[in-house]
Order: C-alpha cells, then structure tokens, then sequence
C-alpha cells in the first residue's frame, strides 16, 4: 500500500536478544506465619495496589526479544482503499510453457533430464530410436540420387536440342519435326529434373520435421550414413516440471507430451471474481496473495488480466496476478486467498490514517490490543487497548488508541500476549 507523502515511514528497531524475565509486579512475597493481622493486611492491600499498577505490564529479557523478533517501529499513516477477498489458485506461467512430444513412433532409449532439472533452450532430453527416421532417411538418400541423375540428363536434352536447332536454322541439315522431337525430349527430361528436386526438398523438409537439425542432414547427405536415432531438444528456457515416459518405453506422436517445460521463476495467480465484482477491478489494481491464513505470508502485487469473458457456469470472471517464485512456498496447484484493492486505480487516494501491521494486533479479554514500550522502564511493554477498522493489505486501520508517531510493537506482540497470558495465571491463585 502507497503511503501519503505526508505520512511517517515506519522505523523499525530491533531490540537485542535476552531470556525470558519475570513480569512487573508477579512477585508477591508470602506473609510470615504467625504475623499479627493488622500487619498482614497492610502487607496485602500494598501487594494488591502495586499489582494494579502493572497488571497490564510484561517484562522480557534481552535475549527474549532477540530470539522471539520482538520489533518497535513508529506509528506512521496510510491510504487505506476498500478491499475484498477472492479465492484463487496458483499455477505456471501458461504463456512460457511447452509439452513436448515425439514427432515420430520409436522407443525411447536416452533420457537426459530429471524433473526439477533447469534447461536452456536447444538442451538434449530425450533420445528416440525410431524406425520411421530410418526410412525417411533412406528416402531422402533416394530422393538426392535421383535429382543428381536427372540433372546431367536434362543438360544432356538441352544440347541435343540446341544443336538441331543450329543445324536447322543453318542449312536444314535436319527437318523440324526432329528438331521439335528434342526440344520434346528436353521439356520432359526438365520436368523429371523439377520432380526430382522437388521430391529431394520434401524428403529434407520431412528429416526437419522429424527433429534432424540441418547440419545433420546434411552430414547424411555427404557421408550417406543413416543414423535411426532422434533427439528431442528443449524448445525453451525452464524447468522440467512433468516427466511422462520411462527408459525403453514406445512413444508416438498420438502422445500429448512426453516432457513439460515451464517457467519456474514466475508464477500467475488466478484468482475468480464474483460477476457483482468485476466493475471494481482494473489492470493495474494493487492485491495481496495470502499464502497461508491469518498467519501466512502476504505478497503485495496487481492484477495483469482481466478476462473479457464471465463463466456462465459460476458467473465468475478470471484475474490474472503474477508473482516471482524464488523465495515462496507457493507450488502450482496450490488454493490462497487473494486481497484485492476495490475501486478504479486511476481515483484519488483517501485520507491517510493510522495503521498497524495485522500481526501487531492481538485480542486480549475480547478486545483488540497492541503492545507499546512502557516509558522508563527498559524491555518493558504495556498493553494498550485499541479500537481498529477492517484489515486492508495486511495493514490494521487504528481508530483510537494510537496516534501517528508513537512507538509500538510491529512484531513478537504473540510472545508478550503469551507471557501476559503467564502472567494473570499466576496471579489468580
């Protein structure tokens, strides 16, 4: 969420790492037996007045802060904008995906990569013994044979021709039906040479499609050797994330994909928005995937997509969010939450108030609370009851209680609700 260019930065401090201490005010020294009473109840109405005074207190050590990430920051304002929540699912980039398949019938003898595995585009993955490329090999040998043979015969046509049509028009040595006999002769001597060519391309075109790169069909032209042996190459950059086929098993090109490639360093988040919904969100919104409840992480991105389309089934319309992957437990496949801002990105940002990290607040006897540092009093911190609005972002609005600049606890309040929580145990017997 943008902050107003008025509003304070929150400033965290982290304070050093102790044990645990014992709260203010929890040491109530037991009275001598055989006191007189009148002692006895000054004793007590001073241990009750004192315990008043720091029911609402928790002490820590330093080394409880450090290991607990006990954090102070200050109060700083925010523009909160109304938000809903809309349920969704994590899934790979579909635009940076491929499947691979075989593009002819064999078996597969070399399996180059393992799932998981990290490939560049034009990386070997899997190696296919195929007859089908044998044949076509053959064919094409055949093919170039037969277009080198025609050639000479057609040059061989051409001069007859030309030669009685010299000897024709020179002295008429030679009659013109002749001369029009091996001009007919060269056309379809031409025409043999055409389809031959032809026939030579198509069989080289048929070895591309099969997956010989043209530096080995052309190493099959000189040298004649045919090799039966296909490898199937990574058509991108990505990971393996599916692997279909086992060493020696028979693969076709009636498989959808042997191999799946994807984009592991970026993840869409898809997320369905009820159709009474859909005029609030925008290319461009600001929202927060929740990764894991109340507690989870909270990633801060926007909505790339907006499906022009509604499901009529569920009469809902898909958004596309898209987050890195380095660094998250998300996995592809996963369901999250995902907060959307509501309203047009382009509208003014409402007033700033002050807001409070969701894990700052804690309930305690019913009511929301936060912890702020008890003043004079080193690694102390007091409860302080607040009144807070609707959760934006991760963010908490504070309505009263707090007010911009003073400091509070950002982070660990769960350990000092935990001691206070100690604490009022004790005390109560």
């Amino acid at each position: 969420m943008t902050a107003h260019t008025s509003c304070r930065t929150i400033l965290i401090a982290s304070l050093a790492a102790l044990l645990l201490g014992t709260p203010a005010g929890c040491d109530r020294p037991p009275g001598a037996r055989g006191a007189p009473p009148a002692a006895a109840d000054e004793h007590d109405h001073a241990d009750h007045a004192d315990h008043a005074d720091h029911a609402d207190e928790v002490h820590l050590t330093p080394d409880a802060i450090g290991r607990y990430g006990v954090t102070i920051a200050e109060a700083s304002l925010w523009m909160l904008r109304p938000t809903f929540v809309a349920p969704a699912r994590v899934g790979f980039d579909a635009e940076a995906m491929a499947h691979v398949g075989s593009p002819l019938a064999g078996r597969i003898v070399e399996i180059r990569v393992r799932v998981g595995a990290a490939v560049r585009k034009g990386d070997p993955l899997l190696v296919i013994e195929s007859a089908d490329l044998g044949e076509a090999q053959a064919a094409f040998l055949r093919a170039r044979v037969a277009a080198e043979i025609a050639e000479p015969a057609a040059a061989l046509a051409r001069a007859g021709w030309e030669r009685a049509g010299q000897l024709h028009a020179e002295s008429e040595g030679i009659s013109r039906t002749e001369v029009e006999r091996r001009e007919a002769e060269f056309r379809a001597q031409e025409a043999e040479l055409r389809l031959a060519r032809a026939a030579a391309d198509a069989a080289r075109h048929r070895l591309s499609l099969l997956g010989m790169t043209d530096g080995a069909i052309d190493a099959l032209a000189t040298g004649g050797k045919l090799d039966p042996r296909a490898t199937i190459v990574a058509p991108i950059d990505g990971g393996v994330v599916q692997r279909e086929v086992t060493l020696g098993e028979m693969v076709d090109p009636e498989q959808e994909s042997l191999l799946v490639l994807a984009n592991t360093e970026r993840y869409w988040v898809l997320a369905d928005i009820p159709e009474g919904r859909i005029p609030e969100v925008a290319a461009g919104s600001r929202a927060w995937v929740r990764t894991g409840g109340a507690g989870g992480a909270s990633i801060e991105s926007a909505i790339t997509f907006v499906s022009p389309f509604v499901d009529t089934a569920t009469r809902t319309a898909q958004v596309r969010i898209e987050i890195p992957a380095a660094g998250l437990a998300l996995k592809p496949g996963m369901f999250v939450l995902v907060e959307i801002v509501a309203g047009d990105p382009a509208l003014p940002d409402p007033a700033p108030v002050v807001a409070v990290p969701e894990s700052a607040v804690q309930t305690i006897d019913g009511q929301p609370a936060l912890f702020v540092p008890v003043a004079g009093e080193e690694n102390a911190f007091a409860v302080r009851r607040v009144a807070t609005g609707r959760t934006v972002g991760g963010l908490v609005p504070i309505a009263s209680g707090l007010v911009e600049g003073e400091p509070f606890v950002s982070a660990g309040s769960f350990i000092l609700k935990a001691e206070l929580g100690k604490s009022t145990a004790e005390h109560s017997h």
